[in-house]
């Protein structure tokens, strides 16, 4: 069944253009002309991924996503933002209220596409290893051996890494941004950016969904 993004736009020209090119890519696509309305459709529907501009009317993309972020639900829905506002305070602003990227106006429907492929990705990968651990959950409570063939398999790759680097590794497979894992570690982006390409270069991974994936498969997190 096709993915469903919800696009939210108060330019009629935007909306159609990327509502358009998304189908075209075999996705769902729902739209919305201003946050508010946005904000019934995500009950509605439950898309699996927001691309939003921020300057709209009734209700601008930074309460959006603020509103979204506070429902439990929806903690980890990736959110894309478009917006012309492209200051360094604006994008710091938007990553902070959770949001995943930050395209700025005027865009390459292309490079929207490659983010959201990325960002949906990461996002499945993580609701499916949550659902294997519940999963797992649920056998040891009702007495299944851990030694079953469905169990876990213990992970023959070593990888060492440093204290830190497990503790950036860890929010990393939660959906966490490099601006919210600082925040969090109480370390700059920059110096974050660097512990991320450490665990890339130990774990031989070109990005981070092959990390997150890597780290499910080997069980390098909890």
């Amino acid at each position: 069944m096709p993915l469903t993004i919800l696009v939210v736009d108060d330019d009629f020209g935007t909306r159609l253009s990327i509502s358009d090119y998304l189908e075209i890519s075999g996705y769902t696509v729902i739209s919305a002309e201003n946050g508010q309305e946005a904000l019934e459709l995500v009950d509605k529907h439950k898309p699996h991924l927001i691309v939003t501009d921020i300057a709209m009317p009734e209700m601008d993309g930074y309460d959006l996503v603020k509103r979204i972020r506070s429902r439990p639900a929806f903690r980890l829905l990736p959110v894309i933002f478009l917006s012309a506002h492209t200051g360094i305070s604006e994008r710091i602003r938007g990553y902070q209220l959770g949001c995943d990227n930050y395209l700025p106006k005027p865009f390459e429907l292309d490079e929207l596409g490659v983010v959201i492929r990325a960002l949906l990705e990461r996002s499945q990968l993580i609701e499916s290893e949550l659902r294997s651990r519940v999963s797992e959950s649920a056998m040891v409570a009702n007495g299944v051996s851990s030694n079953s063939s469905e169990s876990k398999a213990v992970s023959s790759v070593q990888i060492n890494l440093t204290e830190r680097e497990q503790q950036v590794l860890d929010l990393l497979t939660e959906g966490f941004s490099n601006v919210q894992i600082g925040e969090y570690l109480h370390l700059s982006p920059r110096t974050i950016e660097k512990y991320v390409s450490s665990l890339l270069r130990k774990t031989d991974s070109n990005n981070r969904a092959e990390l997150v994936r890597f780290a499910m498969k080997n069980h390098l997190i909890d």
